[in-house]
């Protein structure tokens, strides 16, 4: 039996707009499809927001190919916008997303094995 799931909250403050993301199996088309439109919904009217992603990936196993084309796109699209983004509980997929968001995404993108400490970094504005 595979499991999925996802859950995705989203807070916003003035320009400042935090993402906190789990996602439980492989992450679907479908996935964006409800993903995208929250995001985007979070960032419109913000000429230049600022975008913070506490990711947990414990139980994250990839992406459907779809979905990985659609997380390819979105970082295209919105790159310059993330701030820093926090994975939690990293693995080889998670590493290797890391790699290939910093070719896509202007902000920081760091791995840690606490959601604690993912959040100290996110709250520290060095």
């Amino acid at each position: 039996m595979q499991t999925h799931g996802l859950s995705i909250g989203i807070e916003r403050i003035n320009t400042q707009i935090f993402v906190s993301l789990k996602a439980i199996g492989k992450l679907t088309h479908d996935d964006y499809q409800t993903i995208i439109p929250m995001l985007e919904n979070a960032m419109s009217g913000i000429s230049h927001p600022q975008i913070d992603v506490l990711f947990d990936a414990s139980d994250w196993q990839g992406w459907e190919l779809q979905a990985a084309w659609d997380d390819f796109k979105f970082g295209l699209k919105h790159g310059k916008e993330f701030n820093k983004i926090a994975v939690v509980g990293a693995h080889t997929s998670a590493n290797w997303l890391g790699k290939v968001a910093s070719w896509f995404i202007s902000g920081q993108v760091k791995f840690f094995a606490t959601r604690m400490e993912a959040l100290d970094w996110l709250d520290n504005n060095d």
